[in-house]
């Protein structure tokens, strides 16, 4: 796929269609864009699950925060990713090794790997890199 633009239809069916997401990189910082858009997605009805091995056991939102993706109590649509760009090839691996693997992997803005990409779509996980869902989802859902 050429991860360049994407289909409106293409953001608006995962938005549409995802109901649990792994927030990769969640911050309880309420000024750090992780928290931001934890807080957006649970307003919106999904259900978050926050992944950050330094805050793992804590709360964010009033969620429990999980050490790594494996520690998630249920599988997940889709992975939502605020890590830096370079460490996207090791979460496409992490999510391969689930037992029920993700239908998608969303890399946040600036989040981009067409390496990993290719891996995860290989996999038959859709991917989208460099958007945020709290910027598409009003824009294409609400």
């Amino acid at each position: 796929m050429n991860h360049d633009r994407y289909d409106n239809a293409y953001i608006a069916d995962i938005l549409k269609t995802t109901k649990t997401i792994a927030l990769l990189g969640a911050s309880p910082n309420p000024d750090r864009p992780s928290n931001r858009v934890m807080g957006f997605l649970l307003a919106k009805g999904y259900t978050v699950f926050p992944v950050n091995p330094g805050q793992a056991g804590k709360r964010i939102h009033g969620q429990t925060v999980y050490r790594t993706l494996a520690d998630v109590p249920q599988p997940v649509d889709m992975v939502d990713v605020f890590r830096a760009a370079e460490y996207l090839n090791g979460v496409v691996d992490e999510a391969l090794s689930l037992e029920t693997k993700p239908k998608v992997i969303w890399g946040q803005l600036s989040v981009r790997d067409d390496k990993a990409a290719a891996k995860a779509e290989a996999a038959g996980i859709k991917v989208v890199m460099d958007r945020c869902p709290a910027i598409e989802y009003p824009r294409l859902v609400a």
